[in-house]
């Protein structure tokens, strides 16, 4: 029986939030320079954008992804935490995704289409070393399928056929 490794381990970067970042900061120094020079108690709606920007920072920090040599697992939330795996075997396509607002970090999105019900479009967004990790993935899903006898049958519909 082989043992499982890991093949990767990580959350997304925190770069899909640079918008809610930008936009609670220039809301911040808005209110700042009110509570400046208008009314002391505007340093109280501080709170909302620092906070939002927080919650934001959070949300995306507890999302870990765990590619293994047998499944995908993804973990999700801050209060109550959710795992759902996904058998590679059941991996259909592995698209690498390159926005050019990821690539001039050096991040990449790996998209799944995968014949599971609970998870037939699976995303992982925004990764560092995103090339190695679709080779990696594309291997071991072909091990993990050789090891099952599992194989995926592609179908092209002929002439005159409705589908």
């Amino acid at each position: 029986m082989s043992e499982e490794k890991t093949l990767f381990r990580g959350s997304p970067s925190q770069v899909l939030n640079v918008w809610t970042y930008l936009l609670s900061g220039i809301i911040a120094v808005a209110l700042a320079t009110g509570a400046i020079l208008f009314a002391p108690w505007l340093a109280l709606g501080l709170l909302a954008p620092i906070g939002y920007a927080g919650w934001r920072w959070l949300l995306l920090r507890s999302r870990v992804y765990e590619v293994t040599t047998e499944r995908i697992r993804v973990s999700t939330g801050i209060l109550t935490r959710r795992t759902d795996e996904l058998e590679l075997y059941r991996v259909e396509d592995i698209t690498l995704v390159e926005p050019l607002s990821l690539r001039m970090f050096g991040l990449g999105n790996v998209e799944l289409a995968t014949n599971d019900t609970s998870n037939p479009r699976l995303v992982l967004p925004a990764i560092r070393g995103v090339k190695q990790l679709r080779e990696d993935l594309r291997k071991a899903v072909e091990e993990r399928r050789e090891k099952k006898k599992v194989r995926v049958a592609e179908f092209e519909p002929g002439p005159g056929s409705r589908l």
